[in-house]
């Protein structure tokens, strides 16, 4: 077993150890908010036996009978397997199923006796937290390191537009210098709303020619019509980062570094090409060109039948110059806000790539999470990418699954706007359901980890 196999198996564990605390944690807060006993509170889960485990002695009242208040109510402990963990709330049918504790009369201190917002709180509550924690993060990251900008004249590649600005005469690799008489900078929110609103806007076309493009009217209102688009984003240079087990891209010996070129000699200047390329060309092998260190090399190369080499970027701040804007901590909070919005919005957006085949195809599980991680210690990274992380679980959490966080939300928004309860017995159900869904999507996606290891 590797050593980089290792650093980034704990890497991966730190952070799915910080966000199931947090997640968790917001559940456990809203439940002592509203007098709601929680029984076990885990980080990771526990079957068979625990290697931590704390219960808290029970207080007495002057006559000598135990009292328990809501906090000495619950086990607190670490489970062994590091795939969740678990915040089991009194008087809740959940992942448990303790159906007999359901058969009892509801005690004052239990869920179910709550009113249905209370307990809606309550099931959000992690949901919630972690998106607080992926905003705190982006928060601190950009008060202790600034926020990285690549200006456009340094994106040596230019731009990738969305398809409305190609309509109206934007090519891909255009690099923005003027809207009407505003010098353009970087594209930060206030200059894509200064293209979006000018009258003519002008770009750099294969890095010789001054183009003008005239802007409609109204096409501040219809740039960006699909939302998982955006305007436009950095045209990357295919500089790897990092080639993944078993895939082509290792088996050819490809490394960091290397620049990928051409496929059978068709020019890939970007990821944007190389892309549909290698799709061309899926299940087949393929003569890469590649710059090592500015020498230009072929090699035969395996495509997968998803059009994968196995590869992962290098970040664009680590191509191209990079400019680093400072913020105060009174500025980075509402910038962390920003970032953690955005970085929702793009992940919901991208969602709908799952149901899709090469979506499906491209589906991972703890080994395609572990392997974003980098190979050497790196805070920036490691809390980048853990605050990413941190957005994934609210979203997957509030999907409206049953035994998913959404699921009871679901069901609690049916109970206020009805002012009907589901019975027991049908949330029963659906909460079996769910889990067994739940289930068969963690088989397929780690099933997917494991044959890319060993069939790629």
């Amino acid at each position: 077993m590797s050593s980089t196999f290792l650093f980034k198996t704990l890497e991966l564990i730190l952070a799915l150890g910080l966000l199931v605390m947090v997640h968790e944690f917001g559940h456990y807060f809203f439940s002592r908010l509203f007098g709601v006993w929680v029984e076990k509170f885990y980080l990771f889960f526990n079957p068979w036996f625990s290697l931590a485990k704390w219960k808290p002695a029970a207080k007495k009242d002057k006559n000598g009978n135990e009292v328990k208040t809501s906090w000495r109510a619950t086990t607190y402990g670490i489970g062994w397997l590091p795939l969740g963990g678990y915040c089991k709330i009194a008087g809740m049918i959940d992942e448990s199923m303790d159906k007999e504790q359901m058969k009892q009369p509801a005690q004052p201190y239990e869920f179910r006796s709550k009113p249905a917002w209370q307990r809606l709180l309550i099931m959000v509550g992690g949901v919630l937290f972690n998106f607080i924690l992926a905003i705190v993060i982006y928060s601190g990251i950009v008060y202790a390191y600034g926020e990285m900008n690549i200006n456009f004249v340094d994106a040596v590649e230019g731009m990738d537009y969305c398809e409305n600005a190609h309509k109206i005469g934007f090519q891909d690799g255009d690099i923005p210098l003027m809207a009407d008489d505003h010098v353009l900078t970087y594209p930060k929110g206030e200059e894509i709303q200064a293209m979006l609103t000018a009258k003519t806007v002008k770009v750099l076309r294969n890095h010789k020619d001054t183009v003008t493009i005239n802007i409609p009217a109204d096409f501040v209102f219809t740039a960006t019509e699909d939302a998982s688009e955006g305007f436009m984003r950095y045209r990357m240079p295919v500089v790897i980062s990092q080639v993944q087990p078993r895939m082509g891209a290792e088996k050819a010996g490809l490394q960091s570094g290397d620049h990928i070129i051409a496929v059978n000699d068709t020019p890939t200047p970007s990821y944007t090409e190389l892309t549909p390329t290698l799709e061309k060309h899926a299940n087949k092998t393929v003569a890469l060109h590649y710059l090592r260190a500015g020498v230009e090399r072929v090699d035969s190369v395996e495509v997968d039948g998803a059009g994968k080499l196995g590869i992962l970027l290098t970040e664009p701040t680590k191509v191209f110059k990079v400019n680093i804007k400072k913020y105060s901590l009174m500025e980075s909070i509402p910038r962390g806000c920003v970032m953690g919005w955005d970085k929702l919005v793009s992940y919901v957006s991208s969602l709908k790539l799952l149901f899709t085949k090469q979506g499906a195809q491209s589906l991972g599980g703890f080994g395609a999470i572990g392997s974003i991680f980098p190979e050497t210690w790196s805070w920036l990274d490691f809390f980048n990418i853990t605050a990413f992380l941190s957005v994934i679980l609210a979203v997957m959490n509030i999907l409206p699954i049953p035994a998913l966080d959404g699921g009871h939300v679901i069901f609690l928004l049916y109970e206020i706007v009805t002012r009907r309860q589901p019975s027991e017995k049908f949330l029963e159900r659906a909460q079996t359901v769910g889990m067994l869904l739940l289930f068969a999507l963690l088989l397929f996606a780690n099933g997917n980890d494991i044959y890319r290891y060993f069939f790629k």
